[in-house]
Order: structure tokens, then C-alpha cells, then sequence
């Protein structure tokens, strides 16, 4: 089978396309067909070495995506062969045309669903509903602020959000941004490039604030972020690039607080919670992922440097 390998750590270029023999699902293992994979900014720090320098080499990238079962390990009963189905992680990397997975991280993907699509839910889905309602505790009626909502994550957590009956806030870089975050829930949006987009969004509460803000860039925004905050107001970091300072104070005067999340900590528990939560709302219609860009295996170098730019509208995939 074909599969992107990464040998040494560096930049995208370091992935390249080549044959490799087929694994075999063990007991609990699930064998996929990869019709899709997703590209998710995490895949690009692995591969940079930033965030597990120690990653034994070589290595197949990518974490999610979707495809058909193969073939099935012993003792798997809730799957069969041929069923269409989306990926949350992958043991052997889902930048292949084959990937083996744990059982416990491959859902049913409903058949109005694309495979592109399909590649969109395991990271962008997971992380926002863990955000939102693991770690920020949302609730309906609640005011919620998506910074950086025109990504994968941001218009997952704007459908989640939007559905669960929160009102939405989200930033976007551009025009197109900004409409298609209105189009998937945001009832109110501001471009972050504005230099007054904070004082418009204190406005438009009344100056009370939000309860809670999902952080997709923690080193440009979470300085600015505490400001923005009701009081028991909770932001949740999903991103950042670098370092950032804080005034303790704007934390103190509202009884803040700071969260931190990574989809790497969640709990087998959660992760079931999770996607319970996320088929039923592809199944009802209020969750569509959106994809950005379909790119060919051997593209996968580009596609890597494009998850890393500003202004992504929706998920990057890649289509063996």
C-alpha cells in the first residue's frame, strides 16, 4: 500500500510517499480502507518535533479520517466489513491508503455524510465538544465566544454550540470568514483584524461580557481575552503558537477561569460521550462538516503548509 513516511523531523517537505505492506489487525483492532484523511495543525507540530521530539522514527502521519473496514481483529462485534466509518485516532497514521485503529475509535458514519467529510469529525468535532462541554461546562442560555471560528475546530464548536442553544459569538479574518461562520450558527461575528473589535464586542453585551471563550491562538488573543469575560467567565485554551503575559488582576476581579485542553488527555469515557453527542447531531442535520480542500497523498507537504496559514475556511483532507 501507498503511505505518507516522515524519517526525520522538520519541515513538510520531510514527508514522502511510499510502499509499505499492509498491517494486520490484531485482537480489538479494526483494518480501514482510507478514502479520506484529515489534516489537522497538530499533525504539522508532531512532524516539526514540537510536540513529541521523542516520536519514534519513521512514522505515518495523521490522526483522523474516514474510509470502509477492511477487516476485523477477534472479538469485535459492533462492526463489520465493508461499513463506512469515521476515525478518531489511528495506531499505524491515516496518511495511508490503509491504517489500523483501536475498536474503540472508529464510529459509524452516517450515509448523507461524504468520506471528506467524515475525515473532519475525529479531531476538529472532539476537540470542540470537549472544550465546550467537558472542560468550559456550557450550558444553553450562556454566551459563547469562538475565536478563530472559521477553522475546522471553530465552525465544529459554533454547530455544537449553536445547537445546544448558546448564544455565539466568532472571529474571522475575512469576509468570506465571517459569512460562512454566520452560515453555520454565529449569531453576531467581528473581524479580529479590527482594532476595535473588542470594544464592539463589549458593546453588543451590554458590557457584562461572555461565559466562555474557546481560544484557537492563545498567544495573540489571551492577554485581551480576560477582559472579554463575564464574571465566572471561562476561557478555554485549544491553541497557541508561543508564549503570552497576563494581567492576574482581569482573572481576580471576575473569578475567572483558565482551561487548558489537549485531545490527547481525553478519557475513553469522554471520547465515547463525545461522539454519542456528535452522531446525533449528524444524524439530525445540525452538525455539517465543512471542507476546506481535497488533495491527492502526494500532496500531502502542501497541505501541511496550508492547515498552518491564516484564514483556512473549514478542513484540509487528504484523498488517497
Amino acid at each position: 500500500m501507498q503511505a505518507i513516511r516522515v524519517r526525520q523531523l522538520g519541515p513538510p517537505e520531510v514527508m514522502q510517499l511510499e510502499s509499505l505492506p499492509e498491517p494486520r489487525p490484531g485482537p480489538g483492532q479494526v483494518l480501514v480502507r482510507v478514502q479520506a484523511a484529515g489534516v489537522n495543525p497538530v499533525d504539522a507540530y508532531l512532524r516539526a518535533g514540537l510536540y513529541r521530539p521523542d516520536l519514534p522514527l519513521p512514522y505515518t502521519p495523521g490522526i483522523d479520517g474516514a474510509g470502509t473496514i477492511e477487516a476485523l481483529g477477534a472479538d469485535i462485534h459492533a462492526l463489520r466489513p465493508g461499513q463506512r466509518v469515521y476515525l478518531t485516532w489511528s495506531i499505524t497514521g491515516t496518511y495511508a491508503e490503509k491504517t489500523l485503529c483501536a475498536a474503540a475509535h472508529v464510529f459509524p458514519l452516517p450515509a448523507q455524510i461524504s468520506f471528506a467529510q467524515g475525515a473532519a469529525l475525529g479531531v476538529p468535532y472532539g476537540t470542540a465538544y470537549c472544550a465546550l462541554f467537558q472542560r468550559a461546562r456550557a450550558v444553553p442560555g450562556e454566551t459563547v465566544l469562538v475565536h478563530g471560528a472559521s477553522g475546522g475546530v471553530g465552525l465544529a464548536a459554533v454547530q455544537l454550540a449553536h445547537a445546544a442553544g448558546l448564544r455565539v459569538i466568532g472571529t474571522a479574518g475575512s469576509d468570506a470568514g465571517l459569512a460562512l461562520v454566520r452560515r453555520e450558527g454565529a449569531s453576531e461575528t467581528f473581524n479580529h483584524k479590527a482594532p476595535d473589535y473588542r470594544d464592539r464586542l463589549l458593546e453588543l453585551t451590554g458590557g457584562r461580557g461572555v461565559d466562555v471563550i474557546l481560544e484557537m491562538l492563545a498567544n495573540v488573543n489571551l492577554g485581551h481575552d480576560l477582559s472579554l469575560l463575564a464574571k465566572r467567565g471561562r476561557v478555554v485554551i485549544i491553541g497557541s503558537r508561543g508564549r503570552v503575559e497576563l494581567d492576574p488582576r482581569e482573572a481576580m476581579g471576575r473569578d475567572a477561569v483558565l482551561l487548558g485542553m489537549s485531545l490527547f488527555n481525553i478519557a475513553p469515557q469522554e471520547l465515547a460521550s463525545a461522539h454519542a453527542a456528535i452522531a446525533a447531531g449528524l444524524e439530525q442535520g445540525t452538525l455539517r462538516p465543512v471542507v476546506s480542500r481535497e488533495l491527492g497523498l502526494a500532496a500531502a507537504a502542501a497541505a501541511h503548509h496550508a492547515v498552518m496559514e491564516s484564514g483556512s475556511l473549514g478542513k484540509f483532507v487528504l484523498l488517497p
